[in-house]
């Protein structure tokens, strides 16, 4: 069974790992207490071993390139994906036709798709596309969309 993103908000506990002067104590963190910055160091560790089911490894860049948080490429050689991780579910005008996936949890689990193709299904079951926000400033985010959209992400889900 795969660990949830529920986790990150559990409550603070203190593990101990081996004996002895050298034992580690970890102290689960809670995610809410993370600055910006952390957060997204956070939030690509998950996706990271998300996506390393799936044969790729991931690269974090230091600075968003063509778009892009972090590379994530295929053992095989067959793909190199540029993805932008967000904290929610998210779309740019700014990313429009740059072949970027968007990463992005929702419901205690990760998605991964391809923009383009998110804002094709954002405006088939939603009106975030006639919204203020995506028509005047080019953006649009959710933490909860509809059941229909959520529904026809099922596919896109890590």
């Amino acid at each position: 069974m795969r660990p949830s993103l529920d986790r990150r908000f559990s409550s603070k506990r203190l593990e101990t790992w081996g004996k002895g002067p050298t034992s580690v104590k970890l102290r689960r963190i809670e995610y809410s207490d993370l600055n910006a910055r952390q957060k997204e160091i956070f939030n690509f560790q998950k996706v990271a071993g998300e996506l390393a089911d799936y044969g790729y490894n991931c690269i974090k860049l230091a600075d968003d390139w063509q778009g892009a948080d972090l590379l994530a490429y295929h053992k095989d050689g067959r793909d190199t994906l540029k993805v932008q991780l967000k904290a929610r579910l998210a779309i740019s005008k700014k990313y429009a036709g740059k072949s970027l996936y968007i990463a992005f949890p929702m419901n205690e689990r990760w998605y991964l798709i391809e923009h383009d193709k998110l804002v094709g299904l954002v405006g088939k079951h939603t009106d975030w596309l006639d919204s203020k926000s995506w028509q005047q400033n080019g953006h649009y985010h959710s933490t909860k969309p509809n059941r229909k959209f959520v529904e026809a992400l099922a596919g896109f889900r890590l």
